[in-house]
């Protein structure tokens, strides 16, 4: 009988689930909007009815499924399944396992951070498969991240290690949902972007911005700024490098921390390619601590985009479970 795993992401945007054949391939996902201010059983509803659909439309039975896992933005205690936070998601201790459990009783299932899911999903499968240390920067909803280190994802002591969006940038900034000030993910997730587009089209009505989001603020998206800068809109311009500015602080702490063969940036900003990744290369270059020497960190895009954390997920537990037996 073929075995399966089945992996879930859960975004503070959206919610994707996937299911992984034998040969660590994703051969099905879908997704769907996370509930607003939903809680952690409404959550756990949704993922359970989206797994059930699933596995009705491919036909297969849960007896094939070998483990499921489970990407979460915050920190996630292992040994107990809980989730301890999750500024992002208002989660404080909640048991997502044990109420996926009540489901799924005979069915293997552990939880991971959404960034360690996607940087082992690039490292495995993507960008980073051929390196030996990769540092995972995914921009969305927040900014979170995931370390690879000797071929090996390090989670620190609470398994909360690499929660690189809350590095501070700038000490007096912007108030963080995390309790801190001036925190990464304040200026450079994407959700900060969208803030950012639309502080500037209140100062300039005439900016195209306008005409792409049917002057609609509440349509603005990131794209949004991208389509203006390749329209050589001038206020677009200005908030692609004040973002770039912000992206290019954090990176550059990643990168004199770190040392890493590969930086890897993933979530939906990725998607805008080299009109991030050239500009955000120039101010690294010129900036970062090692910056005389003959070896650079490389800096890509995520190959996977957004099925990089459903597959990770999936396969930490996959592997995890094969190493144990």
């Amino acid at each position: 009988m073929k075995k399966y795993a089945i992996g879930v992401d859960i975004g503070g945007t959206n919610i994707a689930i996937g299911l992984i054949d034998d040969n660590d391939h994703l051969i099905s996902m879908d997704s769907v909007e996370t509930p607003q201010e939903g809680t952690a059983s409404e959550i756990i509803y949704c993922v359970v009815s989206m797994i059930n659909k699933m596995l009705y439309e491919m036909e297969v039975t849960e007896e094939s499924i070998e483990c499921i896992g489970v990407g979460v933005p915050g920190t996630v205690n292992k040994e107990s399944g809980k989730i301890e936070f999750a500024n992002n998601l208002a989660f404080h201790d909640e048991d997502l396992v044990g109420m996926l459990k009540e489901r799924y009783n005979k069915i293997p299932i552990a939880m991971n951070n959404d960034a360690n899911a996607a940087a082992y999903g690039e490292f495995i499968a993507g960008a980073g498969k051929d390196v030996n240390s990769l540092i995972m920067v995914t921009l969305g909803t927040g900014i979170g991240g995931g370390i690879i280190i000797d071929r090996k994802l390090y989670e620190g002591m609470n398994y909360a290690a690499g929660e690189l969006g809350h590095i501070v940038i700038n000490c007096e900034g912007i108030a963080c949902n995390c309790g801190r000030r001036g925190c990464f993910e304040a200026y450079a997730s994407a959700t900060a972007l969208i803030e950012q587009t639309k502080a500037a089209m209140k100062k300039d009505k005439e900016s195209i911005l306008w005409e792409l989001c049917d002057y609609n603020l509440e349509k603005v998206e990131g794209k949004t700024l991208f389509d203006s800068v390749r329209l050589l809109d001038k206020t677009a311009e200005k908030v692609m490098n004040q973002y770039i500015y912000y992206l290019s602080v954090g990176i550059i702490n990643i990168i004199n921390i770190f040392q890493p063969d590969m930086v890897c940036i993933g979530g939906g900003i990725s998607k805008a390619g080299d009109l991030i990744i050239s500009r955000l290369l120039k101010r690294v270059q010129e900036e970062e601590y090692a910056r005389a020497s003959n070896k650079h960190s490389r800096i890509v895009m995520a190959q996977l985009e957004n099925d990089a954390g459903i597959l990770g997920a999936g396969l930490l537990v996959r592997h995890a479970n094969m190493k144990c037996e």
